[in-house]
């Protein structure tokens, strides 16, 4: 019986993680505090942000990657994402 309510819940919660990503690409001044949501919902119930949303913020300041605010290079067979608001970086493996 639990084991379902947690997998209703995170359905609930995957499912309010794309609105608000969605959101925050069409509404550009709050797109940081609709990142900051979207990942609290997800940790609230222990869910993964789903990959296709993981490069588009960062995880340190939770500022959502527009053009010109984010920096893109491959080193070392990696992606590394570099935020010009808190000049910290995150590296992603290339897939092969």
């Amino acid at each position: 019986m639990k084991k379902t309510n947690k997998n209703k819940l995170k359905q609930i919660a995957l499912d309010k993680v794309k609105i608000l990503f969605n959101e925050a690409k069409l509404n550009p001044s709050k797109a940081n505090k609709l990142v900051e949501i979207a990942r609290k919902t997800a940790m609230k119930v222990n869910l993964p942000i789903p990959k296709e949303y993981k490069r588009k913020y960062c995880k340190h300041c939770n500022n959502y990657f527009r053009l010109g605010n984010y920096r893109v290079r491959t080193r070392n067979k990696m992606v590394v994402y570099y935020c010009l608001n808190c000049k910290k970086y995150m590296k992603f493996n290339i897939p092969s």
